[in-house]
């Protein structure tokens, strides 16, 4: 559910994050990283295996952060975060040879586990309904992407428009969401952005000029260095929301009379 005083009426576009907005990233990463912890960290009982998917997500050193950036490549980062893991549960360290394995069991798990969330298929309803475009905007390749969607069923439904590959930068370089507009066909402030992040995304967002939307799952908060605060998120003008299912009436797209705010919650 959405809480406050949101938008209403005011977008002609709404532009996706992908992963853990759309799919189901958390729950794909954590069928890959057991599967590679059950190899690599033989040692660890099964019930540590939640802290070993925990680290990931945080990436507590940043390293996805450097690759979107462009300051190291996506090899170069998941090589450091994998030896990350290593490290702080008492495994060896990978060589070339031991990441290439890791990666083989890790990447070839994870592909077979992409699938969209449960709440998806409400926002794209609201969104067609309203006669509202959408495009999908990620920080990771636009043909990994491209082929992420099409597996979770949503590649008809979610062109994919922008991603690190555009500008060699991710989110929140304010570029990154601008071109997801110009291609959109949408002016930004009549476009919003909704993401799982409320730093990169919604924060970057609408420091782009969007309407910045934070999807604030419960229990799917990444951890690590970011802010993850919804009261701060708020007094920012930000809308807060806890399902993609909230996402038509805090935009104001499954109500009859446009143009004026909605209180919901």
């Amino acid at each position: 559910m959405a809480r406050g005083v949101l938008v209403a009426g005011g977008v002609d576009g709404v532009l996706f994050d992908v992963d853990d907005t759309l799919i189901d990233t958390k729950a794909a990463f954590g069928q890959a990283i057991y599967a590679a912890a059950r190899v690599f960290l033989p040692h660890l009982p099964v019930e540590r295996y939640r802290e070993v998917l925990d680290l990931w997500r945080a990436d507590p050193s940043g390293h996805y952060r450097a690759y979107t950036r462009g300051e190291i490549g996506f090899d170069e980062q998941r090589f450091a975060r994998a030896n990350e893991l290593q490290a702080g549960f008492g495994g060896r360290q990978l060589d070339d040879a031991g990441y290439r394995e890791w990666k083989q069991i890790f990447w070839g798990t994870f592909e077979r586990a992409w699938a969209a969330h449960d709440d998806v298929r409400a926002a794209l309803v609201a969104c067609a309904r309203a006669g509202v475009r959408v495009g999908a905007v990620s920080n990771a390749s636009r043909a990994l992407q491209t082929e992420k969607l099409a597996v979770a069923g949503l590649g008809r439904a979610v062109p994919m428009l922008v991603g690190m590959d555009t500008f060699g930068v991710g989110k929140p370089d304010p570029r990154v969401f601008l071109e997801g507009c110009r291609l959109l066909g949408t002016t930004p402030g009549r476009t919003a952005y909704v993401g799982d992040e409320l730093d990169i995304d919604a924060g970057g967002a609408a420091a782009a000029g969007l309407v910045g939307v934070w999807l604030d799952r419960p229990g799917a908060r990444r951890g690590g260095p970011a802010l993850e605060d919804p009261s701060a998120a708020r007094r920012r003008g930000l809308v807060v929301i806890s399902g993609l299912d909230a996402l038509g009436a805090a935009l104001g797209l499954t109500r009859g009379s446009a143009g004026k705010p909605t209180t919901v919650g």
